[in-house]
């Protein structure tokens, strides 16, 4: 979702607990469309002494994903800085930050900064952030609202509303007609936005400034309202209901009652908001984690996104070759089968020729087809023959066509069989792809689909060939304390399984699916039922069984494992085992970070 009021009112409120009364040490312009400030801060530290901290703000007006955020890291400058970050080193450096404020619920920052000009004399300038998807700006102006600069200058040939350049005056354009959340009354709520013919949620989001989709959504959850979809069905007493919530979550929003989460779906960022989501609570797909800050909420966000992009990205041409070589697979399989029914008929044609055998001295040539005893069944058969043969060759012709589909039989099963543990293997490939999360993860993955032959091995030990970071197992830990490993790959399940695990630790896989192992360490102790269900709820997840909720799993100690010689890798056979069924949410096992 992109940033709305809301979001960035809590942006603001933390911005104003961090950075008021700091100075400006360091401005720098990392990109065309982004502002990087470098603020240091001295307080109180209550014993008389005083407590120094820097804090850097990132200001990014880039189109596709404008936003601002507080964090520790620096960037990398060019070495001649841009026309705007001079103006701003010219008139800022060493500046004090008196206030910051947002407009209403405007998605606009506005910094007021004090510092002395030349003459020695106080001022005050004003840094105003506007993040408004392809019109976000940063833009620079004067006690009197003119504008000195801007990063991204504005003329009327671009826009007819407003220009932004330097000498023009400031102002927010009013384009949308939107109420301010703030200020709206009862009547003009219930009245005029919820008078409007549409969805619930759109007249509110449509209507209202800073309130985003996904707040207006909630707004709807929370007033019990989820199943009316349009305006029209609301009673008076509705509206009113409607109304009284929405008056909470601005008095939340007033009150600066933020409480930064990410809702995750499947370890994907999804949403993000800065008041509670309470339409995603008690969802076993969704995951909703708590921050300290809507910085530290926005820089994982977008950084977990971005890594999840990358790596889909990364993955698309292995997922490709994947999926064309399991779907040539399962070609393959289904003629195979056809093919194999095709020969259960060559113990009809070895009966025929028997028969024949047999009682063919009662043929006197030139018969069609000839009826007998068959003695294996005590019933009469009626055998086909090709008139221009005698009984021994026609018995020579059906033993030759069972001896062809006896040797058909044997090679397709054979073949069937290979086709299988291909189909399973790509599958677990497959699989693999689905849970990767960093680039070794795909490097592993790659290694293994060109020692199979999917793809051209390539020269690893050529000239500039690169090492890559070793591919880690998933850690968690149960409710108990015990350590549960899951394999990200094959070449992890086969590692976990026979050289990380011992003979008493337990080993968990989704029966008839494929997935990852589950090891749970036990260092000798006596594995509790929670435990158990938690690793079993894992080796669900970390399998295909995941999209439907629920799957069954086999689990044993890890001593009756075998691997069978040549197979292929994470290929696992066992006899004695124990079943249970159990869903896929994980959303209560502590996941370690390593």
């Amino acid at each position: 979702m992109a940033l709305d009021g809301i979001t960035i009112a809590a942006l603001v409120n933390e911005l104003k607990n961090t950075l008021v009364n700091g100075r400006i040490t360091k401005i720098a312009q990392p990109e065309k469309d982004e502002l990087l400030l470098t603020v240091k801060q001295s307080i109180s530290d209550g014993s008389g002494g005083t407590k120094r901290f820097q804090k850097r703000l990132t200001v990014s007006v880039n189109p596709s994903l404008p936003l601002l955020y507080l964090n520790d890291e620096n960037k990398q400058s060019p070495l001649s800085a841009p026309t705007f970050c001079m103006v701003l080193r010219k008139h800022l450096n060493n500046c004090r930050i008196t206030d910051i404020r947002q407009e209403g619920l405007e998605r606009v920052i506005r910094i007021e900064l004090e510092h002395l000009d030349e003459m020695g004399d106080l001022c005050h300038k004003f840094l105003i952030i506007e993040l408004m998807g392809k019109h976000s700006n940063i833009i620079f102006t004067d006690d009197n609202n003119k504008i000195v600069d801007s990063i991204k200058h504005i003329s009327l040939l671009v826009s007819s509303v407003r220009e932004v350049l330097p000498g023009r005056d400031y102002f927010i354009p009013d384009t949308q007609n939107k109420y301010d959340p703030f200020t709206i009354t009862e009547k003009e709520f219930t009245d005029i936005i919820l008078a409007k013919p549409m969805d619930i949620a759109k007249a509110l989001y449509t209507s209202l400034t800073g309130f985003s989709p996904v707040m207006s959504n909630e707004l709807v959850y929370i007033s019990s309202l989820s199943d009316k979809n349009s305006t029209k069905e609301l009673s008076g007493m509705e509206k009113l209901h409607l109304y009284r919530n929405f008056t909470r979550i601005m008095e939340q929003v007033k009150e600066a009652g933020f409480k930064p989460c990410i809702i995750y779906k499947e370890n994907e960022p999804v949403e993000f908001s800065c008041v509670p989501l309470t339409m995603y609570s008690g969802s076993s797909t969704y995951q909703v984690k708590q921050y300290e800050s809507a910085s530290q909420m926005l820089c994982l966000y977008y950084s977990s996104k971005e890594v999840i992009s990358r790596i889909r990205q990364k993955s698309y041409d292995l997922r490709k070759i994947t999926n064309t070589a399991l779907e040539r697979a399962r070609k393959k399989y289904d003629l195979q089968e056809k093919q194999l029914k095709d020969t259960g008929k060559r113990d009809k044609y070895k009966v025929y020729g028997e028969l024949l055998t047999t009682y063919g001295y009662e043929l006197k040539g030139g018969e069609k087809s000839f009826t007998c005893d068959n003695y294996y069944t005590n019933e009469k058969i009626t055998i086909p023959l090709d008139e221009n043969m005698s009984a021994v060759d026609n018995a020579k012709r059906f033993f030759g066509k069972y001896a062809k589909l006896k040797r058909t039989f044997e090679a397709l099963s054979v073949q069937i069989e290979e086709t299988r543990q291909e189909i399973s293997h790509l599958e677990s490939v497959s699989n693999a792809l689905d849970i990767a999360r960093y680039e070794e993860d795909l490097a592993t993955i790659r290694k293994e689909l060109s020692e199979y032959g999917y793809i051209k091995r390539r020269n690893e030990q050529g000239k500039g060939s690169k090492k890559t970071a070793r591919s880690k197992p998933l850690h968690y830990i149960s409710s108990d304390g015990f350590d549960i490993y899951i394999g990200k790959n094959n070449y992890q399940n086969d590692e976990l399984t026979f050289k990380i695990a011992t003979g008493n630790d337990w080993w968990f896989h989704a029966k008839a699916s494929a997935g990852s192992h589950v090891i749970v360490k036990t260092d000798g102790k006596e594995l509790p039922d929670r435990s158990f269900e938690e690793a079993a709820r894992l080796a669900a997840y970390y399998s295909k069984a995941r999209e439907q909720g629920k799957a069954e799993i086999d689990y044993i100690q890890k001593k009756h494992v075998k691997k069978p010689n040549g197979s292929k890798p994470g290929f696992v056979v066992y006899y004695t085992n124990y079943s249970m069924t159990i869903d896929t949410d994980i959303s209560g096992i502590k996941e370690v970070q390593e």
